[in-house]
């Protein structure tokens, strides 16, 4: 069975906590089964306001009754593991165990070297592995622990064609594929994302209790072929490049694409 989500930006003129509460809000009322927001400091335009994540979607948890909730991708390495062991297992209590993980590499250099931090994709992949290591460990020591047991579901990224980010994610409890070769303006073709969840299933025996997402836009018209090839959460990709705030009301408002 395939759930449905939204996919918010916490930048530009998503980056308005109240807003972002008020859309989440809207897509329980109109059936979707989840809302997921994205992780930045900063964007591409330094000029952009950006929402932190987590404040954001505490407010959505207190705010909503039944839709499973996340920030998509957690950039990791560039956090303190300890706190956001404490963060997400307070998040998951205060949603009646509604959360779920997302964790990954980060996506702009400069929410690395902006802070000092370094930004070598090999240093931080040993960040991620080691944190989520050391996340699942402090769930369990740090009290009060999640809700949900044995853990709190871990979803990954990963890029194809490159194997890395599946083999973390084939670790773990859910995959949610990018491309090199598509995104936004071009969506993936459904036998393109039929080879990565190929390569999940080669990778962990069985995809049993394994949630594959994938974000886009439903009109383009591939929803049913990427069902059939193992899709277990879609994820409406909402922002400012397909009509803004505007768009996104509608498009929530008018339910999941099912």
């Amino acid at each position: 069975m395939v759930r449905y989500a939204i996919g918010l930006p916490n930048v530009g003129e998503f980056a308005d906590p109240a807003l972002l509460t008020e859309l989440a809000i809207t897509a329980e009322e109109h059936g979707w089964d989840g809302v997921y927001l994205w992780d930045h400091l900063l964007y591409h335009d330094p000029a952009w306001p950006v929402a932190n994540p987590t404040v954001t979607l505490s407010a959505i948890a207190a705010r909503t009754h039944r839709i499973r909730l996340g920030i998509l991708m957690t950039a990791l390495p560039r956090r303190r593991v300890q706190t956001v062991a404490k963060e997400t297992a307070t998040l998951d209590r205060l949603s009646q165990g509604r959360l779920t993980f997302g964790a990954g590499l980060g996506s702009l250099e400069t929410e690395y070297t902006d802070f000092g931090e370094d930004p070598d994709l090999k240093t931080r992949a040993a960040k991620l592995d080691h944190g989520l290591d050391q996340l699942t460990q402090l769930w369990q020591r740090l009290h009060p622990t999640p809700l949900q047991q044995p853990r709190i579901p871990i979803w990954c990224p990963g890029r194809w064609p490159t194997r890395a980010g599946f083999r973390r994610a084939a670790r773990w409890d859910g995959a949610m594929p990018t491309f090199h070769e598509y995104g936004r303006d071009r969506p993936v073709p459904p036998a393109e994302f039929a080879q990565v969840v190929h390569y999940l299933a080669e990778q962990r025996g069985t995809l049993d209790g394994y949630d594959i997402a994938l974000e886009g836009r439903a009109t383009d018209g591939h929803l049913d072929a990427y069902t059939a090839a193992g899709l277990t959460w879609w994820i409406e990709a909402l922002g400012w490049w397909r009509g803004g705030i505007p768009d996104a009301r509608a498009t929530i408002t008018a339910g999941p694409p099912h």
